[in-house]
């Protein structure tokens, strides 16, 4: 963190004594204006709902530039690395900062399939979940829950644990998603098969039966390995920060994973793509494309309630790199499967374009991000509706971790503690029960 040579100065109009506050620039992105020693100075907080100008912490994890639609891993943009590398190398890079040698990528790779495997007694733990259950309801169970199998990774201020606990968590989350979805339906649970890449993997232990031999498509196992990419970390969102919130405590990383597995489940973040596929199924219902225009209409109507889900985003104002690149995917897919006339898809795309010509939409910024699309690639692989939130935690892992492990590293890390505005009853007595 270098400071800049400018000081902010802080003025009050009753004329009490202006503070002076350091400014610190970073690589790119706005300056920040260092506020810690702010109560000391003058007895104010700053008050910001949302967190919407305040910089939690320093990071050198992902830059994002919502005004010029960038999204950046340690540097390089995200469409470099959803053409060019796979998964694993992703992990690689978020985890320890640089992209892997061929040496260092067979390595990793080898290291996180020799740990897919879960705890046998985990088939035993999921029986106590309804068949009907949510699956993110049995995901913020199943990851919290790795902590009582794996006691030897749980010290969350020794780094060859942090490690190790990454190592297991990127290498089980695909395996206990899948054990979640086979648990729904009633089918066995399918094992990890170590000649797998971590999408064909992934798909075999959804996919597979005993009964018969699977042949993963080479087209899904991209699409499913770019979906991950595109979810691996998006800079300090509400599922991050809660990740980071919870492991400032001390608390172990399984635990501080739970946590964001339990953030990203709302519909505001990680269950987007479900809501964005939801709406496309009502407008199909009521009546496909010709009801495009109806619909456009009660989402401008404030007192609808009707909103249009899967487009804009509290940071890109610009259209969301992701969403171009999952859109390219959706046509590879659809293609592969046979479905380019596929209503829903079809649907999709004249939404797009009736919104992206809307003076309403336009002036609003309001673009498609990469919930708009991911959910109909999804559907397409076969991935039911209610299982996309957990494809989300399952890529967002190795994001979560990283960050917890950057942010136990820094020496200016403390245990999170905002602070408020209080607007509720002054001090008052407690009056006998006779009077009250």
């Amino acid at each position: 963190m270098k400071a800049s040579d400018t000081k902010a100065t802080l003025s009050f109009s009753n004329g009490g004594q202006s503070v002076e506050l350091p400014i610190y620039k970073g690589t790119m992105g706005p300056e920040v204006i260092d506020i810690r020693k702010l109560y000391a100075q003058t007895g104010m907080f700053t008050y910001d709902p949302g967190f919407m100008s305040t910089a939690s912490c320093e990071s050198a994890i992902t830059y994002i530039d919502g005004d010029k639609g960038e999204l950046l891993y340690r540097g390089y943009p995200i469409e470099q690395l959803a053409t060019n590398c796979d998964f694993l190398e992703t992990c690689h890079l978020l985890l320890y900062g640089e992209l892997p040698n061929e040496g260092e990528k067979a390595a990793f790779t080898k290291l996180v399939t020799n740990h897919t495997m879960v705890n046998e007694q985990m088939q035993f733990f999921l029986r106590g979940f309804r068949r009907d259950a949510h699956p993110m309801a049995i995901m913020t169970g199943l990851v919290g829950a790795l902590s009582a199998f794996y006691h030897d990774s749980t010290d969350i201020n020794n780094p060859k644990h942090r490690e190790i606990a990454a190592i297991r968590l990127i290498a089980k989350m695909p395996t206990l998603v899948a054990m979640a979805y086979k648990y729904t339906i009633g089918q066995p649970y399918m094992y990890p098969k170590n000649d797998l890449s971590y999408a064909g993997n992934f798909l075999h232990m959804m996919f597979a039966t005993p009964c018969e031999e699977y042949k993963v498509s080479p087209v899904l196992e991209r699409a499913l390995d770019r979906i991950f990419i595109l979810h691996a970390d998006h800079e300090q969102n509400a599922s991050t920060s809660t990740v980071r919130l919870c492991g400032s405590s001390g608390t172990n990383p399984f635990a501080a994973i739970a946590a964001g597995v339990a953030c990203l489940w709302g519909p505001a973040h990680g269950g987007a793509n479900e809501a964005a596929l939801n709406m496309l199924y009502d407008i199909q219902k009521a009546g496909g494309v010709d009801k495009i225009g109806e619909f456009i209409k009660q989402v401008k109507d404030k007192s609808s309630n009707v909103k249009l889900m899967g487009f804009g985003h509290r940071v890109y104002k610009n259209y969301d790199p992701r969403a171009k690149l999952m859109q390219e995917t959706c046509r590879e897919v659809l293609g592969e499967l046979g479905l380019e006339n596929d209503p829903l898809f079809k649907l999709a795309m004249a939404l797009e374009k009736i919104a992206l010509e809307d003076e309403y939409f336009v002036s609003r910024k309001l673009y498609p991000n990469v919930d708009f699309y991911s959910g109909i690639v999804q559907r397409a692989i076969g991935i039911p509706v209610p299982l996309f939130t957990a494809i989300f935690a399952l890529a967002r892992t190795v994001g979560w971790i990283a960050q917890l492990n950057e942010m136990i590293g820094d020496p200016e890390y403390k245990i999170g503690r905002p602070r408020q505005l209080f607007e509720g009853s002054p001090k008052r007595d407690v009056q006998p029960i006779s009077k009250r």
